[in-house]
C-alpha cells in the first residue's frame, strides 16, 4: 500500500491506460481524481472502480486552462492535496501525412501537448502550496522519437511533451517535485483497436515488436506506479519506454505464431 492517503489526479481517466492507472493507485491505497472530456463514460468508470470516498470524477477538457485549473482545485477541495499528477489525456488521428487538416493538427497539439503543459503547471502550483513536493508523470509515446507519418500530429505532440517533462523537471526540482514521462509502445486500448490497427495491420505492428505482442494497459500502470513511488525517488526528467523492445529494433522480425 505505497500510496495510502496519497491523492492522485489522472486526466483521460475514463478508459484505457488512464483507467488502468486509476485502478492501480486505488489498489495501493490512494484517493483518485479522474478527469475526462466524456462525462457519461467518466461517471460510469468512477462507479465501477471505487466509491465516493475514494474516486472523484471531474469532467475536464485539458485543452482549456479553466478546466485544468478546476480539476486540480476540485482535488484539493475534496481530498486536501495533490501528490501525483498524471497527464494522460490524448487523441491520435490517423491519416496520410499530406491529408491531415489544420483542425486535426490544432486539436491534437491542444489536447496532447498544451494539456500536459497546463496540467503540469496547475499540479505543480498545488504541490508547492501544499509544501510536500510531489510527482508529475506525462504519458508520452515511442512515437515521440520515431518517424510515423500516419500519426504525424500525435508524434509531434509527444516529442514536445518530452520537453515539457525535461524542462519542468529542472524548474521544479528545487520544490521537491519530480517530473517523469512514460512512453508506451503499442498498447491494447481503444485507440489501437480502431483506425490505427486498421491502417497499419496487426501483423505489421507485431512484426516490429520483439516481444511479439501488444502491451496491456495494466503493464503501463505498473510503470507509472513505480515512477510515482519512493522507489523512483532519484529519477526525474527521464521518459521510460515500456514498449516490448520496439525502440531498440531497427528492422522487422517475423511474427511468432
Amino acid at each position: 500500500m505505497r500510496f495510502t492517503d496519497k491523492v492522485v489526479v489522472i486526466t483521460g481517466g475514463a478508459q484505457g491506460i488512464g483507467r488502468a492507472c486509476a485502478e492501480r493507485f486505488l489498489s495501493e491505497g490512494a484517493k483518485v481524481v479522474i478527469g475526462d472530456v466524456d462525462a457519461s463514460k467518466l461517471a460510469r468508470t468512477a462507479e465501477e472502480i471505487g466509491t465516493a470516498a475514494t474516486v472523484l470524477p471531474v469532467t475536464t477538457d485539458v485543452a482549456r486552462k479553466a478546466d485544468v485549473d478546476a480539476l486540480i482545485a476540485a482535488a484539493v477541495e475534496q481530498f486536501g492535496r495533490v501528490d501525483v499528477m498524471i497527464n494522460n489525456a490524448g487523441v491520435c488521428p490517423v491519416a496520410d501525412f499530406l491529408d491531415f487538416t489544420e483542425e486535426q493538427y490544432d486539436q491534437t497539439l491542444a489536447v496532447n501537448l498544451k494539456g500536459a503543459f497546463l496540467g503540469t503547471q496547475a499540479a505543480a502550483r498545488a504541490m508547492i502550496a501544499g509544501g510536500r513536493g510531489g510527482v508529475i508523470i506525462n504519458m508520452s509515446s515511442i512515437n515521440s522519437g520515431l518517424a510515423n507519418p500516419s500519426v504525424a500530429p500525435y508524434a509531434i505532440s509527444k516529442g514536445g511533451m518530452n520537453q515539457v517533462t525535461s524542462t519542468a523537471a529542472v524548474a521544479l526540482a528545487p520544490h521537491g517535485i519530480r517530473v517523469c514521462g512514460v512512453g508506451p509502445g503499442t498498447i491494447a486500448t481503444d485507440i489501437i483497436k480502431g483506425a490505427f490497427t486498421e491502417r497499419a495491420g496487426m501483423e505489421a505492428i507485431l512484426a516490429r515488436t520483439p516481444m511479439g505482442r501488444l502491451g496491456e494497459p495494466e503493464e503501463i500502470a505498473g510503470v507509472v506506479a513505480f515512477l510515482a513511488s519512493p522507489d523512483a525517488s532519484y529519477i526525474t526528467g527521464e521518459t521510460i519506454y515500456p514498449d516490448g523492445g520496439r525502440r531498440i529494433l531497427n528492422y522487422t522480425v517475423p511474427v511468432r505464431e
